[in-house]
């Protein structure tokens, strides 16, 4: 039996594994630990318990994360997470320069490719940092977005009512310790896709992100998988 036609192309994951052994931790986050409570010998399935923060590993932020009158993960939409994305490529700005931020040179050039960023988007950096997941290098000085390109995208409103800043970092904020893009997102009613994997086959422009996760009450965010539904390729 052939499977229903579904009006986008390839599904893509733009999830890291989670795995203990080798997902980086953020600085004075919880510790991520798996411990086994039921085997198939002894109890006739297998589940573990899990020990990990909000924003352990591949993750979504929502408002709350740094605005106390912030909206709640268990109050946010389900548009909120279902979001076009376009990748801009910064890897070699980011490989000469460690901490470098996105400007808003580097959105424009990308516009002059491919035109407008769509209102609402999900704006995704890709530093290159998603290569180095796992070793220890990935944890030090990282790259992230300048707080006029936010300021930029939020006042000409390609972020939209809803949108969002992703990154293959810890966050948009690089190596700010005030975190002061992210506070600016948050309080603009935006969330944030941290830890992003598998950006080599985003495309720049066309795709969709919908981001899963369990959506806790009160929650600041959640560890997720995120799928990119890419655009069906001509016929």
């Amino acid at each position: 039996m052939s499977r229903p036609a579904r009006p986008f192309g390839r599904v893509i994951s733009l999830s890291h594994v989670h795995d203990p052994a080798t997902t980086p931790i953020f600085p004075g986050d919880p510790e991520f630990r798996a411990e086994v409570v039921a085997t198939i010998d002894d109890d006739g399935y297998y589940l573990r318990y899990v020990h990990q923060g909000e924003h352990t590993g591949t993750h979504w932020g929502a408002p709350i994360h740094f605005r106390a009158d912030g909206l709640a993960a268990h109050e946010l939409d389900p548009e909120d997470l279902v979001l076009p994305a376009v990748k801009v490529d910064v890897r070699e700005q980011c490989a000469a320069a460690p901490g470098y931020l996105v400007t808003v040179d580097d959105l424009r050039a990308w516009e002059a490719l491919h035109g407008r960023i769509p209102d609402g988007s999900a704006v995704i950096a890709w530093t290159g940092w998603d290569a180095k997941w796992g070793r220890p290098e990935f944890t030090g000085r990282q790259p992230g977005f300048a707080l006029e390109t936010l300021t930029w995208l939020l006042h000409t409103g390609r972020l939209g009512e809803r949108g969002a800043l992703g990154i293959d970092t810890f966050g948009p904020d690089g190596a700010d310790p005030t975190y002061a893009v992210s506070k600016l997102l948050y309080g603009a009613h935006r969330i944030s896709l941290e830890c992003l994997a598998g950006l080599a086959e985003l495309p720049e422009t066309g795709a969709w992100i919908v981001a899963g996760g369990a959506v806790h009450r009160d929650g600041s965010g959640s560890p997720a998988t995120i799928f990119a539904l890419l655009p069906q390729a001509p016929p």
